[in-house]
């Protein structure tokens, strides 16, 4: 077979067209069916949608089911597996009978449109390996007499799928396509339908789908679809606020540029871009850098000049160079005098009254004799003279120095 040709075998002729005269499902659906596995979520019998699915193993069953005239499959929601090396344990127990319309193949896919038709219950599993053939049975639809409480959960659904159509206009045509072959009126069509519009785990659809009777049927679709309209409020409540955040940037980017615009017909003013890049030379003037903090500043200068503005590398950039213009210095800087020196300067500092420090005890330090003094002598006891506190000035600029001689300058 050829890739997007259709399987002549599945289409439908005039005179294979199923009569459109009323007949009971159980007379008019077959009792074995070939079976086709879905992954996602179930069908239900109210939808009409594209199926797509792999070539191998599928191929086969498309062309057995192509082979009967009433061109029926059963699709049936996989409990989980390989899809290369599926058993019937692997299958739930209900699915729906469609028929498949317009199969062909593309690439390495088969696609159909599949129309829901009726659930079914597996019976007995006639083959365990593709192509799946099984025995099924149609459970009766329940004939329920119209009362109050079946009025009041059908009134529910539609009003809730009325607030879900403006949210999401797909629901707009999916609905129309539903009122083409169902009535709103008919409870069952109704509660499958909108249970497929929901977005629900596949195992509260599969619940839904196994639940005959209609009452409990739809509690369950009433509580799925209120979630749905709760999601799609919040998401388009969300889209709201996105939106009006960018309108609102939009609208501020649009202004500034006109503002710029306008000053640089002017001639008022400069662009950010240019005003930051000046602002950093000004500011780097009459500074002495060494060489290579200097080429860097330079190279980070000119990347700030072909930035763009709102871009975050031109906040990394700017914020760069803010910290090394930023900093206190001076554009000259005296030599450090050395030791040499301030031996040379420490009799200056030792004619200078050096009171005793009786604060800073953890400070002391044992002093020898002061040159040119003699030392002193020991006492009675024997003992060394006592310590003495090094005076220490509490200010900024106090340091004690290497040498025992040399002391704290006073301001």
């Amino acid at each position: 077979m050829a890739e997007n040709t259709p399987i002549e075998a599945e289409m439908l002729s005039q005179e294979e067209q199923p009569s459109s005269e009323l007949a009971l499902a159980s007379q008019v659906l077959p009792t074995t069916l070939y079976l086709l596995p879905l992954t996602d979520r179930p069908f239900f019998p109210a939808q009409t949608f594209p199926v797509v699915m792999d070539e191998q193993p599928w191929l086969e069953t498309v062309e057995h089911v192509g082979d009967h005239p009433h061109h029926l499959v059963g699709l049936v929601l996989l409990r989980g597996g390989d899809l290369q090396q599926l058993s019937h344990r692997d299958f739930n127990t209900v699915g729906s009978v469609v028929r498949i319309h317009q199969p062909a193949r593309a690439g390495e896919k088969i696609q159909f449109i599949a129309e829901g038709i009726q659930r079914f219950r597996i019976v007995k599993w006639l083959s365990d390996k593709p192509p799946f053939m099984v025995e099924v049975e149609y459970p009766p639809e329940e004939r329920t007499r119209s009362n109050d409480k079946l009025k009041a959960y059908a009134m529910a659904i539609i009003n809730i799928i009325k607030e879900l159509i403006p949210l999401n206009p797909l629901y707009s045509e999916e609905l129309k396509y539903f009122l083409s072959r169902f009535s709103p009126n008919e409870p069952s069509p109704l509660t499958d339908f909108a249970a497929a519009l929901t977005t629900a785990k596949k195992e509260q659809l599969q619940s839904v789908l196994e639940t005959f009777p209609i009452l409990p049927r739809m509690e369950k679709v009433l509580v799925l679809i209120k979630n749905e309209l709760e999601v799609a409020r919040l998401q388009t409540k969300i889209r709201e606020r996105v939106d009006e955040r960018m309108n609102e940037q939009q609208r501020k980017f649009f202004l500034r540029e006109q503002l710029k615009e306008i000053q640089k017909e002017l001639g008022l003013e400069k662009d950010d871009r240019t005003a930051d890049v000046e602002r950093f030379r000004q500011q780097l003037e009459g500074l002495v850098l060494p060489e290579t903090a200097q080429k860097r500043i330079d190279d980070e200068l000119q990347k700030l000049s072909i930035l763009e503005l709102g871009s975050p590398e031109y906040t990394v950039t700017r914020n760069y160079l803010d910290w090394p213009t930023s900093l206190p210095r001076r554009s000259t800087t005296k030599a450090h005098p050395g030791p040499e020196r301030a031996r040379d300067r420490a009799p200056a500092y030792e004619e200078a009254p050096r009171p005793l420090s009786t604060t800073v005890p953890h400070v002391t330090r044992a002093l020898g004799p002061r040159p040119g003094q003699q030392p002193e002598t020991r006492g009675p006891t024997g003992r060394a003279p006592a310590y003495r506190s090094q005076a220490r000035d509490p200010g900024p600029r106090c340091s004690s120095g290497p040498w025992p001689w040399f002391r704290c300058s006073t301001p």
